[in-house]
């Protein structure tokens, strides 16, 4: 028999999510794919309060940062074409006013410190170990389309990696002992480093991230890069642009996370959960017939058959629209 296709099955994780629990996402674009996802199944979701982070030392000194509560000051702030940024920010968090910029990062920063206290789970997806350093801030998440001249661009070893994020995450799982974490590293390729360059990066994020789970309690890594780059390894499984993956190829990667990652009576909750969004979004021939007030019947059974197994999950929204 020819195979076309060598399919990985991750391994389950040691402990399994459950609807409901509270999830902190950080890290590159691909993040925040997940995130959606664990939204569309009402898990309660934090997802990059800093905006998109590729580097690990960015990601890792956001959260430290985070965990001390300590406010950005208007000192911190700098103006570039009439908008006032800050180097460990993505640009959505920028604004022509200083005042508005320094006030949304400290809700910012405050939101991660109040949700890390009380999450089930931390989600680290590791983009690039490609850095800007800037010779007075050290290491920028984003240049703010900065000159390139402005910065010293450098590859992070993977040593360089696992000191820059074990303090933070050994401070984080003392914070609060019943804190999960997984590691990822980002199957979208860095092609504008270049070819050798992008696979140089990921290489040292994976050494980094195996020797992170190895080092820290209650940690473990799932293979997002692996399913798409070895598992799909087609570029019909990418965006236009080539670098990207496309819906089927995050769809895949989630229905494998779904596997490993969460426990089958909430996997069975999600199936029903799909019902319900499929049926909002039907739109019947004739909505006055009886064959119809069946269907929305049927489906209201659901939603409230589901807020009482699940009473932490809010499933008035579907309640309201079948009742």
């Amino acid at each position: 028999m020819i195979r076309f296709h060598i399919p990985l099955q991750p391994r389950n994780l040691p402990v399994q999510m459950n609807l409901g629990e509270n999830i902190l996402l950080t890290g590159s674009c691909f993040t925040e794919h997940m995130a959606a996802r664990f939204r569309q199944y009402k898990f309660n979701v934090l997802d990059n309060p800093n905006g998109i982070l590729f580097n690990p030392v960015s990601i890792a000194r956001a959260l430290d940062r985070a965990l001390d509560g300590r406010a950005y000051e208007p000192t911190e702030l700098f103006e570039h074409d009439g908008i006032w940024a800050n180097w460990d920010f993505h640009s959505r968090w920028s604004d022509p006013s200083m005042e508005v910029a320094c006030r949304q990062m400290n809700e910012q920063v405050q939101e991660t410190k109040s949700f890390l206290s009380s999450a089930e789970w931390l989600l680290i997806t590791l983009g690039s170990a490609w850095v800007f350093e800037h010779p007075n801030s050290g290491i920028v998440a984003n240049c703010h389309k900065m000159p390139a001249t402005n910065f010293n661009r450098r590859l992070l070893r993977s040593e360089e990696i696992v000191s820059a994020m074990q303090p933070v995450l050994n401070r984080i799982q003392t914070l609060n002992p019943r804190l999960r974490l997984i590691l990822t590293v980002s199957p979208v390729r860095h092609l504008r480093d270049g070819f050798v360059e992008n696979n140089r990066s990921k290489a040292s994020l994976i050494t980094a991230v195996h020797d992170l789970a190895d080092l820290l309690p209650g940690s473990c890594y799932f293979p997002a890069y692996e399913l798409i780059i070895d598992d799909l390894r087609d570029h019909r499984f990418y965006a236009e642009d080539l670098v990207h993956p496309n819906y089927q190829a995050t769809a895949y990667v989630w229905e494998k996370f779904a596997e490993a990652g969460i426990s089958g009576s909430s996997r069975e909750a999600m199936k029903e959960i799909d019902k319900l969004q499929a049926a909002i979004q039907h739109r019947p021939l004739h909505p006055e017939s009886e064959a119809h007030a069946a269907f929305r019947q049927k489906h209201l059974e659901i939603a409230r058959s589901l807020a009482d197994r699940f009473p932490g999950l809010d499933f008035s929204r579907e309640i309201d629209f079948f009742s």
